[in-house]
């Protein structure tokens, strides 16, 4: 069920502030200086990599005590994990990635890697995606280690390479080659949740409890090379043309897994109406700008994104490819490669450039009370619910293991904030005063873990 408004959390006194041991202390200026080392994640070997940047990282734990090691399957691509807290339970894995997508600077309004303050905002590839969190998890970690404030819990921090291309290069490293570095963890928590949005006047905050499988396809169509002036009924661009618009121009329909159908049911208690498969559209909309998202994961999507074939104009090719970005809903994944399968038709072949399972976790137990409770202590008058998301994590790859994983990087932002648009957008920018409040939040939270 979504969490309601409830009394501050008594369980965590009010300190004397001490800035060396500020949980949020930190946080803006770390978060800068991760910006600033330029990971850039081409989706090949011809980035900078992630190493400067899971240096920075080591040093910073190191500074409060906290040994770790850094894992480099390819020369560049590295990783960064650490062992800390006590010895009460099982472990819980708390995770970021520090590679961020591209970014070209002559469309920007500020140098995307100068981490610069401007309007109230830290500005730069990665501010949302996701070196915010990664920043105030370091503020928050350092701050309890100084104080001598840890978790009774086994706590494993992993700052991982390469999420942004799958992965393949990071997390899925880490669990196929390098397990015992995640020994005893039974629960994980990451990115992209915790974020809030704003509802009928009420601030929502979305934990992310599920994600959408991934299928990166390439489909490729042969047929009969020949001269363009010729009657041809065998082109392989006639062919993959044809399957590429009917997958583009499907329409999936509407498939509520039980994740959504929580985040609806709280979305049509705001509305003074119910929720159905008939009205999710609509309730979705609630959301604004996070409609965007919301709305991909009410059905499974297909979205082709590259075509390539032929090199010559008077040239019929052998050949033709396009690219596809399929996402799959937890529960209906036959139904997604069945349609896909006839969609495409028999002379299609499909090639899997990547292809990720979806997940799902239930929304109960000790650390989605954790969750809610931290925030409300911090926004009272806010509600806390689960959302299903439509891109994809590391946790995909955490979840081989059998962790329960959930989203939660805490961040109150502005209503008037189209915060979906900035993830992988121009001009990325997260507020000061919501890392500011996502540090206070994930102090509380690691009180209660």
């Amino acid at each position: 069920m979504a969490a309601t408004p409830r009394e501050t959390d008594p369980a965590h006194p009010e300190r004397a502030h001490d800035p060396a041991h500020d949980p949020a202390g930190e946080v803006v200026d770390l978060c800068r200086d991760l910006i600033r080392i330029d990971t850039s994640n081409y989706g090949d070997q011809e980035g900078p990599g992630e190493r400067k940047a899971a240096e920075y990282v080591a040093t910073l734990l190191d500074e409060v005590g906290i040994e770790s090691t850094l894992y480099e399957d390819t020369p560049g691509r590295t990783s960064v994990v650490a062992r800390w807290g006590g010895t009460e339970g099982d472990a819980l894995l708390l995770h970021g990635h520090l590679d961020v997508v591209p970014a070209a600077a002559e469309d920007w309004q500020v140098d995307p890697f100068s981490g610069e303050i401007r309007d109230g905002y830290v500005w730069g590839r990665g501010a949302v995606d996701m070196k915010d969190f990664d920043a105030m998890l370091l503020s928050v970690v350092r701050a309890r280690a100084r104080a001598g404030r840890v978790p009774e819990r086994p706590i494993v921090l992993a700052f991982t390479a390469d999420e942004e291309a799958g992965g393949h290069h990071g997390a899925e490293q880490i669990v196929e080659r390098h397990r015992e570095a995640l020994e005893g963890c039974t629960e994980a928590v990451g990115e992209v949740g915790g974020f809030s949005t704003t509802v009928r006047g009420r601030r929502l905050y979305l934990i992310e409890a599920a994600e959408k499988g991934m299928a990166w396809m390439k489909l490729t169509a042969r047929g009969r090379a020949g001269h363009g002036s010729m009657i041809n009924h065998d082109n392989a661009v006639t062919e993959l043309a044809a399957a590429v618009a009917r997958i583009g121009a499907h329409d999936w329909p509407v498939r509520l897994t039980p994740t959504m159908k929580t985040l609806l049911a709280a979305v049509a208690d705001l509305a003074g109406t119910e929720a159905t498969p008939e009205n999710a559209q609509s309730l979705v909309e609630e959301f604004g700008g996070a409609a965007r998202m919301l709305g991909a994961v009410l059905r499974n999507t297909t979205n082709p994104t590259m075509l390539s074939a032929g090199y010559k104009v008077n040239v019929i090719p052998t050949e033709a490819s396009a690219h596809v970005d399929g996402r799959f809903l937890p529960g209906f994944e036959d139904e997604f490669f069945a349609t896909l399968a006839e969609l495409c038709g028999e002379n299609i072949d499909i090639e899997y450039v990547s292809k990720q399972q979806p997940w799902e976790t239930p929304y109960e137990g000790h650390l989605v009370d954790a969750m809610g409770r931290s925030i409300l202590a911090e926004d009272p008058d806010a509600i806390v619910a689960p959302y299903l998301m439509s891109g994809g994590t590391d946790a995909k790859h955490f979840n081989k293991l059998g962790m329960r994983s959930y989203g939660f990087a805490p961040l109150r932002l502005p209503s008037d904030l189209d915060f979906t648009a900035l993830f992988h957008g121009v001009d990325e920018r997260v507020p000061v005063d919501a890392l500011e409040f996502g540090a206070r939040v994930f102090d509380r939270f690691l009180d209660q873990v």
